[in-house]
């Protein structure tokens, strides 16, 4: 096992991480920013170090910085949560070169599974089923004339993208050509690759993801799958499991597939199997974060096992702790985004100090956050605040648990604006309480509270 763990992130995943090493009997190390020097995270580790100024492109995603603090402060391991340096092949060699462990997949793996491409070829050849497509990058010519022969309404998307980034809904014939050139405009100037493909687009598609784990050793199991459908811009908002109205053996199916699909590319460590499953309960791969997902605690609320100590067991080099038959998903949980953002204005970022900062309790509720009363929010980062997320013996109780929850959440503060209420309106909307919603909620109910307003 390792001794001490550098956490190369901030906020919330930068906190979880600290507690599973505290529990685990490992030293920490939070590397911080200047907008940062407060931050939870600083406080609950046994040693912090800045890293650079406020801009993350200057800290929290300048490898040769994490990496001289590791060396500064003897770190022998390095977690890097979600976003920043957590995807990317070029920090996962610098670590193997620097002698640091990175708690995540093998470079090349990460490399082949990060390019959207390339991961679609490599899962069509282990048997998963994709949607209508190219798996190559195309001219504008040709893939026009591709979109013309799988139907309208296509998703053109950056093969390197992510995170909801790099991709547009086109509906006709006449809007293609210029959201082609502008989404490659796109994905050149997010992602410094202007590759994109195209592929058929669902309406009103479930968005189904299945959490994996593998080790070192060639075993890879999952432990269920999570329906992550409420989405804003391709921004999941809500979370739960088991996923609602599932057709009978389906979640089991899409599971092992997704195992059969990380294991052919030799994956090691957790990762999640993002899929669109239709109407007709037909699934469909998409694509694979290599990484810890922001909502890992549902799976965890369900199983009962820790997902950020199995990450950290696995990197260093012990077998899985579960075979597949020892793991049993019980009861339903949810887990609803936080965020400082202003419904009213578009969901524009409201970076304020936090006045009051009373976060729910009681049964089977859990809140992960790194804020606090007296913590500013700054504006340099993604605007999350905290996760609720719930338990109960059923999908019923979790939503009526999860609404308790978010009502008793007090958060306040001059200029500061948060998604509470308009998240209690979601859970409050008939199509999500009889499980028949689908990634198009969130846009109906905008659309319908602007009408209102009118």
């Amino acid at each position: 096992m390792f001794d001490k763990i550098l956490i190369a992130n901030r906020g919330e995943i930068a906190v979880r991480v600290a507690r599973a090493c505290r529990e685990l009997g490992l030293r920490t190390v939070a590397v911080y920013s200047e907008a940062d020097r407060e931050s939870m995270a600083v406080r609950l580790a046994d040693e912090a170090i800045c890293i650079g100024p406020a801009a993350a492109k200057h800290s929290y995603l300048n490898a040769a910085a994490v990496l001289t603090a590791a060396r500064i402060t003897g770190a022998d391991a390095v977690h890097p949560g979600y976003g920043f340096l957590s995807e990317s092949p070029d920090f996962a060699d610098a670590c193997r070169t620097a002698g640091v462990t990175l708690i995540g997949p093998p470079a090349d793996v990460m490399a082949e599974l990060g390019d959207k491409q390339s991961a679609r070829t490599l899962m069509a050849k282990a048997g998963l089923p994709l949607l209508p497509g190219s798996l190559d990058a195309l001219e504008p010519d040709d893939a026009h004339a591709l979109a013309e022969e799988i139907g309208y309404p296509v998703i053109v998307k950056a093969a390197a993208g992510g995170g909801g980034r790099g991709m547009r809904i086109v509906r006709d014939s006449a809007e293609f050509p210029e959201a082609y050139r502008e989404t490659r405009a796109t994905a050149r100037m997010l992602f410094g690759d202007s590759r994109v493909y195209v592929e058929k687009y669902l309406e009103r598609a479930r968005h189904v993801e299945i959490q994996v784990l593998c080790d070192g050793h060639g075993a890879g199991i999952h432990l269920g799958e999570r329906d992550c459908s409420v989405q804003r811009r391709h921004q999941k908002l809500i979370e739960e499991s088991p996923a609602p109205h599932m057709p009978d053996g389906l979640a089991a199916r899409m599971g092992r597939a997704a195992v059969e699909g990380v294991l052919a590319a030799g994956y090691v460590g957790a990762g999640t199997v993002e899929f669109l499953v239709d109407h007709a309960g037909n699934y469909y791969f998409m694509e694979v974060n290599c990484r810890i997902q922001v909502e890992h605690p549902v799976t965890e609320m369900v199983t009962g096992i820790d997902l950020v100590a199995e990450q950290i067991r696995i990197a260093a080099g012990l077998r899985l702790g579960y075979a597949q038959d020892q793991v049993v998903s019980r009861g339903a949980a949810l887990e609803c985004r936080v965020n400082a953002e202003n419904p009213a204005a578009g969901f524009a970022p409201t970076p304020a100090c936090i006045a009051t900062f009373m976060p729910p309790g009681g049964p089977f509720v859990r809140v992960d956050t790194h804020a606090y009363t007296g913590y500013s929010v700054p504006p340099n980062y993604d605007s999350l605040l905290a996760k609720v997320i719930v338990w109960s013996p059923d999908r019923d109780g979790a939503i009526a648990r999860m609404r308790r929850a978010l009502a008793e959440f007090e958060i306040d503060g001059e200029r500061l604006h948060t998604t509470r209420e308009f998240l209690m309106s979601v859970l409050d909307h008939a199509d999500f309480r009889s499980g028949n919603h689908s990634t198009a909620l969130v846009a109906e109910i905008i659309d319908d509270t602007v009408r209102n307003n009118d």
